[in-house]
């Protein structure tokens, strides 16, 4: 299979390339930051914007897998210049998509967002879902089949936003674990390599055309079960440090999950288990695995 890879040099993308070369004739394409050559995949380097960049993509591909598209435009440029043939377009979203305050676990036929919310979150989550609908309709237009693919908070190795390793950073570095009393927010992960699974599964897999899946792990979470997967996998002795919010907010400690239960927003993953067979690694496995890549480094 011929893949085209947007982004992928960076976490989630990167994982799936190094899955999908071993098997795939992967060409990522991207701004050059980061070399993808020791992934056994090709290279386009450039930005994605520059619609002249495009023209000179002439390669016919079976899919084009999108890990990279954030504003209204981002996809419908690629479609109107690239020369080759698509077979399919996979676009990876977010959960976030989803309309805020829908009761009970959201499942993929749940209205998505239509208010423009506050702040960098409000415009991601805007730009996401607009990006939905530009799928949708290009592809429509096109006759190519689309896949769009919405995760969770994703966590595992090479993950190096401050989120699962700023903390293991602190328990190895300073022999600290800070313990978050108040936070009341739930939350759900998907472990890396299950979503770039997942990706793989929907590539020209006919029952993947037209839908869209939620990727995430089983477990809600909590501030509190986050920080006991953290001590049960360490081989470190960390001190426990209970703080509050406003004051690891003042600390600059990182916060990168829901804090209040009006923040919490839940998912279902039956549907992609039922139709493409996904799985998903526990907690307890993945935490594990992060801990020991994260502590090596």
């Amino acid at each position: 299979m011929k893949i085209l890879v947007i982004g992928g040099s960076y976490f989630f993308g990167r994982v799936f390339v190094m899955l999908a070369a071993k098997e795939h004739h992967v060409t990522v394409l991207n701004r050059g930051t980061y070399s993808v050559a020791q992934l056994g995949a090709g290279q386009i380097t450039g930005d994605r914007k520059d619609a002249s960049l495009w023209e000179n993509v002439k390669d016919d591909y079976d899919c084009v897998v999108d890990f990279c598209a954030y504003e209204k435009g981002d996809i419908a440029r690629v479609l109107e210049h690239m020369r080759g043939n698509i077979g399919q377009y996979l676009f990876i979203s977010t959960v976030d998509v989803y309309r805020r305050g829908t009761d009970g676990l959201k499942g993929e036929e749940t209205p998505l967002e239509t208010r423009t919310l506050p702040g960098e979150a409000g415009t991601y989550i805007a730009g996401k879902a607009a990006l939905e609908r530009e799928v949708r309709e290009e592809c429509g237009k096109r006759g190519i089949a689309y896949t769009v693919l919405r995760p969770a908070i994703l966590y595992g190795p090479l993950n190096y936003a401050p989120r699962e390793s700023a903390y293991i950073r602190l328990m190895v570095q300073n022999h600290v674990l800070p313990r978050i009393t108040d936070a009341a927010g739930s939350f759900q992960f998907v472990y890396v390599r299950d979503a770039a699974e997942a990706v793989l599964k929907c590539l020209l897999n006919p029952k993947a055309y037209g839908q869209a899946y939620n990727l995430c792990g089983e477990e809600i979470l909590t501030y509190e079960a986050f920080f006991r997967e953290l001590r049960r996998v360490s081989d470190v002795e960390a001190q426990e440090v209970a703080l509050t919010v406003r004051e690891a907010e003042g600390q600059g400690l990182p916060l990168p999950f829901p804090v209040t239960e009006e923040e919490t927003e839940l998912y279902s993953n039956e549907k992609g288990k039922v139709q493409l067979g996904l799985h998903y690694t526990d907690i307890a496995e993945g935490m594990a695995r992060t801990y020991r890549a994260f502590r090596d480094i």
